[in-house]
């Protein structure tokens, strides 16, 4: 049910010595409810359709959920089998006509792929239509459909497991295979996982077949990845810019953050930084977004310096040109090392460009070192353009290494290649000179 696309910042008022731009536009609806009601696109009234099986009705009711002041009883959702149940019911429509259940005679005739235990169908003639397409993607599928009920053990606690300090320099670490190989007692952490309270109840509850224990073992891996890919790739935009946690206290600002980046976050989550950078000087993580959730970690920025070898989260709900006017430039926080966007959609459509542009503009106009994240080489390029296109310096971009392994599919289109998490990056450093190049002269970094 969740959608990817972060929060962005909106703003009237334009950042200091952009003097050319035009001014971004003040309303309508912020990035989380665009992302909502895309989720129409392929399949009409399908937003509707999980408001509807979640006995929501709207979506400021769904903002309350994931802001957590309504719980899941004040919707019905009183047992984990009807939990998993209306999570299940959000993704029943046929996936050949795009019926959805209310358009059926029988609203209980959708079949499921035994394969995947993913996608539905209205009956044996849209599934034989619709197999040459899917059978492209079915495993693919069966993995996706896995890894979003394993994901709840995020929620339990279960995932992620204890990990260890990193035993190599953060530069020869390569990737997932290199970092899992770091971890002690790898196969009794997972056992413990796949053997626990949680996972019983898990299969107990989810109306499907409770996969074999190698299965359950690799979907876990892949969500550990998915947990910790946006730390680590923090870690990654430290290393790119040549900024040094060993050598001072540092800050970081997670620029567009909603509920996909703050929904139960603890104030432990991005510890991981103190394991990549063990004897670190001190790290605040300040997540800044109009969807940020309450929580944990709702707690002011820092004006001081953080605590020495610690990851310190704190939040600002609202936008970034706000929080830098209001706080940054007053003091009452402190300016970054580096900004991070996890998926900051600029590239999706005019209204969100718009949206973004204050943003962009401050972050390029006051030379904050930036990494953006992407999911495809589609979005990659897009975004590209419009970073060249705002005279923005590229100082390099290409495939991320410690990209999320949990493949994601296209909600109301499954029939088409997962996209993964931070598939790529983007890093970016103060406007582009006279002599500055274009989206296809720019080559790839390749040093990771």
């Amino acid at each position: 049910m969740a959608h990817r696309n972060a929060g962005a910042a909106r703003k009237t008022t334009r950042a200091k010595k952009a003097s050319k731009e035009p001014t971004a536009r003040a309303t309508g609806p912020n990035m989380d409810s665009l992302g909502f009601q895309a989720m129409d696109s392929n399949v009409p009234g399908l937003s509707h359709v999980i408001l509807q099986k979640l006995n929501m009705k709207s979506y400021d009711d769904y903002k309350s959920a994931m802001d957590g002041r309504k719980k899941g009883r004040d919707f019905g959702i009183r047992t984990y089998f009807d939990m998993f149940q209306k999570m299940e019911d959000t993704f029943k429509f046929c996936v050949e006509c795009k019926k959805l259940p209310d358009a059926l005679p029988d609203p209980k005739s959708l079949r499921r792929c035994k394969r995947c235990q993913n996608v539905y169908y209205c009956g044996v003639v849209c599934q034989r239509a619709n197999w040459p397409l899917h059978k492209k993607f079915c495993k693919k599928l069966k993995l996706v459909a896995l890894d979003r009920l394993v994901e709840w053990l995020v929620f339990t606690g279960d995932i992620p497991f204890p990990t260890e300090t990193w035993t190599k320099p953060v530069q020869d670490v390569k990737g997932w295979e290199d970092w899992f190989a770091m971890q002690e007692q790898l196969e009794e952490k997972l056992a413990a996982i796949v053997g626990g309270r949680y996972m019983t109840l898990l299969w107990a509850n989810a109306g499907k077949p409770r996969p074999e224990e190698g299965e359950l073992c690799e979907s876990i891996k892949r969500l550990v990845t998915d947990f910790h890919s946006r730390p680590v790739t923090i870690g990654l935009g430290l290393r790119l810019f040549g900024i040094e946690p060993l050598a001072r206290p540092l800050t970081v600002h997670v620029v567009g953050a909603s509920h996909v980046e703050t929904l139960n976050t603890r104030a432990t989550d991005y510890d991981e930084l103190t394991q990549m950078f063990p004897g670190h000087q001190g790290m605040e993580v300040v997540m800044v977004g109009v969807d940020v959730v309450d929580g944990p970690i709702m707690r002011p920025p820092l004006a001081a310096l953080g605590p020495r070898g610690r990851v310190y989260l704190s939040s600002y709900k609202g936008l970034y040109h706000d929080f830098w006017e209001g706080l940054v430039e007053t003091q009452q926080a402190a300016r970054p090392d580096l900004v991070v966007g996890f998926h900051p959609g600029f590239h999706a459509c005019p209204d969100l460009m718009e949206s973004w542009l204050p943003t962009l503009l401050l972050l390029r106009d006051y030379r904050l070192p930036t990494l953006f994240t992407v999911y495809s080489e589609q979005e990659l390029k897009a975004s590209l353009q419009i970073l060249l296109e705002l005279e923005t310096h590229i100082m390099g971009y290409g495939a991320n290494p410690f990209a999320s392994l949990r493949p994601e599919q296209v909600y109301s289109s499954p029939n088409k290649a997962p996209v993964y998490c931070s598939s790529y990056y983007i890093a970016c450093l103060g406007p582009v000179g006279p002599d500055g190049p274009h989206v296809e002269e720019l080559e790839e970094d390749d040093e990771d």
